[in-house]
């Protein structure tokens, strides 16, 4: 039997930070996936996951990522029932994070304060010349012997 989960998305609203009575951080967040099928219509299917982090990785996830953030999710599904305030049994399905990748670079939809822009190329070397000089002398201090080649 085996309970794994990739899921990607992007977050729905900011992650929500809780400690647990020991301290443990837990952050709780949403995320909108896109599902292979079509509605009735044509139109496209999104499903809204909760997901759940614990410890490190949920400090992690809430101080750099943000509502609409593109994130891939690897972990497993859980199930937990409770009763609720007005005394109706509630079963809830979420995500259990093992591990949260950030699929785009921090402030890559807004050219802000940190003056990052998805396509501006990278500034070159002011010099060229002594980058390939450099580059020339540090190749030449390799020693190889032929013995090691895989080929």
């Amino acid at each position: 039997m085996v309970n794994s989960v990739v899921l990607v998305g992007r977050l729905t609203r900011d992650p929500e930070l809780r400690k647990t009575s020991s301290g443990m951080s837990v952050a709780s967040f949403t995320i909108a996936v896109d599902d292979s099928r079509k509605g009735p219509n044509g139109e496209k299917v999104t499903v809204f996951m909760p997901v759940s982090v614990f410890g490190n990785a949920a400090d992690t996830v809430v101080k750099f990522t943000r509502k609409g953030a593109l994130v891939g999710v690897i972990g497993r599904i859980t199930q937990r029932k409770y009763t609720n305030r007005a005394g109706v049994e509630v079963t809830s399905t979420e995500v259990t994070a093992n591990q949260v990748e950030f699929l785009e670079p921090k402030n890559a939809k807004a050219n802000d304060e940190s003056g990052y822009s998805p396509d501006v190329p990278a500034p070159e070397p002011q010099n060229q010349a002594a980058a390939h000089q450099e580059d020339s002398k540090n190749l030449e201090s390799i020693d190889i012997v032929d013995d090691d080649l895989p080929f």
